[in-house]
C-alpha cells in the first residue's frame, strides 16, 4: 500500500494521510445535508415536492455516490482529492431542470448520465485539450461566478433574508424587529432569516480564522440555536439503518431507452450544461489541488490526468444510477491538503467517511431552510470569486462574462446564463474584427444554444 501510493516519495505516512482525510470529509460533509435539500425540492411548496426524489433516498444517494467517487479518485487518480455532488450542479438540477423547463427528474438523471458517459469518452481521449482550448477562460471564469451568485440568491431566498415583492420584484425580507400585530407566520419568518443570519456570521467568522470545516460546524452551531429558540426539531436518535435507495435507484434507465425523450433540444441543453460546468470544473479543481499539494508534473499537468478525469466521469456515472446530480471533485479537498494529505490514500479516507456517514441519517431532522442557507451563501461567495481573473477593461471579454454572471440569478436558470454568453461572445468578436480569435467550436455552440432560445418552451 505504501508503495502503492508512494508515501515515501511525497514525504507521507499512514498518520498524515488519515488526518488529512478526515479533515477534507469535514469540509465536504455539509454536502450530505445540502444536497438532498436541494435534490428533493425541500424549499418548494407541498404541491411541487412530489414531482421530485424522496428526501432520504437522496440522502443515501448522496453519501454513496461520494464514496465511490473518492475512492476511485484515491485509487485510480491516486491524488488527494474527494469528490460528491457538486454545488451548482445540484441547483441547475433541480430550480432550472425541473422546476423551469418541467422535466422529469428521472429523465434529468438520464441527462447527468448521458453527460458523465460523454466526459469519460473526452477523459480518455486527446479531445479533452481541445475543448479545453476552445472555450474562451473569461466565459469559463463567469459561468463559475454566475453559479456562485445563483446559489448564494438561493441561500438568501429559503432564508426569508429575500423576498418577493410585486413593485420591486425582490426586497429584503423579515429582518425587523417584532412588533405588536405582527402576524404569527410573518414572526416564525422573522426568527427563522435572523437565524440564517447568525449561522452565516458564524460560519465567516469560522472561515476567516482557517478552520477547514467552518461550513460543517457552522450548520451544526446554527441548528443547535435553532433547537434552543424552538426553530428546529430534535433527531429522534442519532443513529438508524441506511435509509432505502429504492426510489431513486435506476430510475434514470426509464428515459435512456427512449430516444424521443433524450434526443430534444433542451434535452441537449441540458447535457451540454452539465458536461460543460463539470468537465471545467472538474479540470480547475483538480489542478488547483494538485497544485497546492505539489503535486504536478513540470510541465503544469496533472499527473495520470486521464485516470483523474476517468474517475471523475465515472463518480457522475454511478451518482446517477443511484440517484443524485453529478459528482465532481471538490475544491475543499485543499483543506486536507493543508493538513498534510499527498496521496490517493487521502481520497480513500474520505470515501470511508462518507459510507460511515450513511448510518447517521436522523440527524437530517436538523435541516431546515435557515440551517442549509449560510452554507449555500458562503459557497456562492467562494465560487463568485473567479469574476477577478475576467478581463473587464475588454468590453468584448467583459459584456459576453457579464451577462452570463447576471442572468443566471435574474433569470433563476444556468443554462440561460451560459446560453447568453455564448451567444453573445461569437457575436462582440465578429463586430470587433477579431472572428479569427474566436475557436470555430464556438460557431457551432452560438447555433445550438440559439436554438436553445427559439424552442426554449418545446
Amino acid at each position: 500500500m505504501r508503495k502503492y501510493f508512494e508515501f515515501d516519495k511525497l514525504g507521507t505516512n499512514y498518520r498524515r494521510e488519515i488526518i488529512a482525510g478526515i479533515t477534507t470529509f469535514l469540509a465536504m460533509a455539509y454536502i450530505l445535508a445540502v444536497n438532498p435539500f436541494i435534490l428533493s425540492g425541500a424549499d418548494l411548496p407541498p404541491e411541487l415536492k412530489a414531482n421530485y426524489p424522496e428526501f432520504h433516498s437522496v440522502f443515501t444517494a448522496t453519501a454513496l455516490a461520494a464514496a465511490i467517487g473518492s475512492l476511485l479518485m484515491g485509487f485510480l487518480g491516486r491524488l488527494p482529492i474527494g469528490q460528491a455532488p457538486g454545488m451548482g450542479l445540484n441547483a441547475f438540477f433541480t430550480y432550472t431542470v425541473v422546476l423551469t423547463m418541467q422535466i422529469p427528474w428521472q429523465q434529468a438523471l438520464a441527462g447527468v448520465f448521458l453527460s458523465c458517459t460523454i466526459f469519460l469518452i473526452l477523459s480518455l481521449t486527446g479531445v479533452r485539450e481541445a475543448i479545453i482550448r476552445a472555450i474562451p477562460q473569461g466565459l469559463k471564469y463567469a459561468v463559475s461566478a454566475g453559479i456562485g451568485l445563483f446559489i448564494a440568491f438561493i441561500g438568501l431566498k429559503n432564508a426569508g433574508i429575500v423576498v418577493a415583492n410585486d413593485a420591486t420584484f425582490v426586497a429584503l425580507g423579515h429582518l425587523t424587529f417584532f412588533h405588536e400585530g405582527m402576524k404569527p407566520e410573518d414572526i416564525l419568518a422573522a426568527k427563522n432569516a435572523l437565524l440564517a443570519v447568525f449561522g452565516l456570521i458564524v460560519t465567516v467568522v469560522l472561515l476567516s480564522r482557517k478552520i477547514n470545516a467552518g461550513i460543517f460546524i457552522g450548520m451544526v452551531v446554527t441548528a443547535v440555536v435553532g433547537m434552543i429558540f424552538g426553530l428546529v426539531s430534535l433527531p429522534g436518535s442519532i443513529v438508524a439503518p441506511v435509509p432505502s435507495i429504492a426510489p431513486t435507484f435506476g430510475a434514470a434507465f426509464q428515459y435512456l431507452g427512449d430516444p424521443s425523450a433524450l434526443f430534444t433540444v433542451n434535452m441537449l441543453i441540458v447535457v451540454l450544461t452539465f458536461l460543460f460546468v463539470d468537465f471545467f470544473d472538474a479540470t480547475g479543481t483538480l489542478l488547483g489541488v494538485a497544485s497546492q499539494a505539489g503535486l504536478l508534473k513540470e510541465d503544469g499537468n496533472l499527473p495520470r490526468p486521464g485516470k483523474a478525469l476517468a474517475s471523475d466521469a465515472v463518480a457522475g456515472m454511478a451518482g446517477a444510477v443511484l440517484g443524485t446530480s453529478t459528482t465532481t471533485a471538490y475544491v475543499e479537498s485543499t483543506a486536507g491538503v493543508a493538513a498534510g494529505g499527498r496521496s490517493g490514500f487521502t481520497a480513500i479516507v474520505v470515501g470511508v467517511m462518507f459510507l460511515l456517514a450513511l448510518f447517521f441519517s436522523p440527524i437530517l431532522a436538523i435541516v431546515t431552510p435557515a440551517v442549509t442557507a449560510p452554507a449555500l451563501i458562503i459557497v456562492g461567495v467562494l465560487m463568485a470569486s473567479h469574476v477577478a481573473h475576467i478581463a473587464w477593461k475588454d468590453l468584448d471579454e467583459a459584456f459576453p462574462a457579464f451577462l452570463t454572471i447576471l442572468l443566471m440569478p435574474l433569470t433563476y436558470s444556468i443554462a440561460t446564463g451560459i446560453a447568453t454568453g455564448f451567444i453573445v461572445y461569437p457575436v462582440m468578436k465578429v463586430l470587433k474584427g477579431k472572428a479569427r480569435e474566436v475557436h470555430p467550436a464556438m460557431y457551432v455552440l452560438f447555433f445550438v444554444f440559439l436554438a436553445y432560445f427559439i424552442w426554449l418552451r418545446e
